[in-house]
């Protein structure tokens, strides 16, 4: 063990509390606040040279919690992936959902955002919301599952529909993956394993922790994409702090007929060049622009106006008593 910081007092006093003239004439006494001011200092750095044990174990906790929490989201993401398997035909109205939901966030008042209020009937009933019902029954099927297998507590809707979009997003990938390959599902799987972008998640994976609204968000802040002009789209999406690139790259959450929003975007000159930059990408082998900026572009729109809890759905580890153990 090494020597404590304590038994070093009185060379630090030696050290840094030097005797101080006073003004007294022929008088050399030392201060008693340099005294004190030395004292507290050895204190500090024993207390420091305690406290890596304290360290220690809040690094061990924080590391339990992260697997914890990663462990829930890995399932989370299966129980998605055979939902949205199972009814491919919603893929785009999921991506919608995810929108509508999210791109409720006032900048001025900072409310709304992905906050999980288009679960409310008196939201998803708006003329906004019109074909979404049943990309939300399916939300809400997962969710039952997924609660029922949680450890740490049922997950908001304000963490689930953002990544019922991830999921969605990811079924996209891999069905274009799967279409390079003549239809081979399997040929498919191992081109988007080797070139996707998975690896560009994280960032999103680690805002998770969303709390739910308790009530819907203000009416009039989300425009009905199919009657929307371009115009009224970039004013929206402006609005939150995008630009046309982000608007080209979301296309396929306008609406069902991703082809027919584009050619609509595409008659803007501000829009345009992006359009195109985003379809020359989806044609080559790893369309790695489109993915890398759609990622990022979702991962904003599913942050914005949200506190974070980065405890969430974590919960006790169960003690073992060593001394109960049977050999």
């Amino acid at each position: 063990m090494g020597a404590s910081f304590l038994s070093t007092l009185p060379s630090l006093v030696a050290i840094r509390c030097h005797k101080m003239d006073t003004d007294v004439p022929g008088e050399n006494v030392l201060r008693r606040r340099e005294v004190l001011k030395c004292f507290g200092a050895a204190v500090g750095m024993e207390l420091l040279a305690s406290s890596g044990s304290f360290v220690e174990m809040a690094s061990a906790a924080d590391l339990i919690q992260r697997r914890q929490r990663s462990e829930f989201q890995s399932s989370i993401r299966q129980t998605l992936f055979a939902a949205i398997k199972g009814k491919p035909e919603l893929v785009p109205y999921i991506l919608t959902l995810a929108l509508n939901d999210a791109i409720t966030y006032d900048k001025a008042t900072k409310s709304g955002g992905p906050n999980g209020s288009i679960r409310f009937s008196s939201e998803i009933s708006r003329p906004e919301n019109k074909g979404l019902s049943a990309a939300l029954n399916l939300i809400e099927e997962a969710k039952e599952e997924i609660d029922s297998y949680s450890k740490g507590g049922p997950i908001s809707f304000a963490d689930l529909i953002p990544y019922a979009g991830q999921s969605a997003v990811k079924a996209t990938f891999l069905a274009s993956a799967i279409r390079k390959c003549g239809g081979n599902e399997q040929k498919g799987s191992l081109l988007y394993s080797a070139y996707g972008s998975s690896g560009q998640w994280g960032l999103f994976d680690r805002q998770f922790g969303r709390t739910d609204s308790q009530e819907p968000d203000p009416e009039g802040r989300v425009p009905q994409w199919e009657k929307a002009t371009v115009q009224e789209m970039k004013d929206k999406f402006s609005s939150i702090g995008f630009g046309p690139r982000q608007l080209a790259v979301m296309s396929a959450f306008l609406g069902p007929d991703q082809a027919a929003t584009e050619a609509l975007l595409a008659t803007d000159p501000d829009v345009t060049p992006w359009v195109q930059k985003y379809q020359r990408s989806r044609e080559t082998v790893s369309q790695t622009d489109y993915e890398v900026d759609l990622i990022t572009t979702l991962t904003k729109l599913s942050s914005m106006g949200q506190q974070i809890n980065y405890e969430a759905y974590t919960y006790p580890v169960r003690k073992i008593e060593l001394s109960k153990l049977k050999l």
